[in-house]
């Protein structure tokens, strides 16, 4: 049977395609956030406003995040908002570089999905010194924290680095 050559692309070349896809990932997921919350925040006008979807396991529910994960870091300090901005723009910088040298399309998915929703949620941050969470799922009285969209893509983006990271140290053993 005749093999094909396959013809190798130039190392510049093909990290500038995975940056292109990461970049690419992350913009989606920043315009379906966007689009979510503000379809969201149309169908849920008041704070704490309520749709049942699925009764006893899933509502939405819009609710004002001022802190990071779990409300973590919530303050109604004015200039809150502010120093968690700047602290998400520095992390979203240093996962761009990271991104630039991205070479497989684990760590470019994963990495793009976490810019994307980092990006997200700083959007709203700025816009509205909060983040507009409103998915909010529950057994009974038992609430896992209100989310959003954004917050997904980062859990997902963090899992798939943390695979890529796992699997690439499989292959080096």
């Amino acid at each position: 049977m005749k093999t094909v050559p396959v013809k190798k692309q130039p190392l510049g070349k093909l990290l500038m395609r995975y940056l292109t896809w990461g970049l690419i990932i992350a913009a989606g997921v920043v315009i379906l956030d966007q689009a979510s919350k503000a379809i969201m925040l149309g169908l849920l006008e008041q704070p704490f406003s309520r749709i049942e979807v699925i009764p006893s396991l899933f509502d939405l529910t819009l609710a004002w995040n001022k802190g990071v994960s779990f409300s973590l870091f919530s303050s109604h300090a004015a200039y809150m908002p502010w120093i968690l901005s700047g602290v998400a723009i520095v992390i979203v910088v240093g996962l761009l570089w990271w991104l630039s040298k991205a070479d497989n399309y684990y760590l470019t998915i994963g990495l793009g999905l976490i810019i994307g929703g980092a990006l997200g949620n700083l959007i709203d941050r700025i816009h509205y010194g909060a983040v507009v969470d409103f998915l909010d799922f529950y057994i009974m009285n038992y609430h896992w924290p209100t989310f959003n969209l954004a917050d997904c893509a980062v859990t997902i983006g963090v899992g798939i680095v943390l695979l890529e990271s796992w699997l690439q140290h499989r292959e080096e053993t």
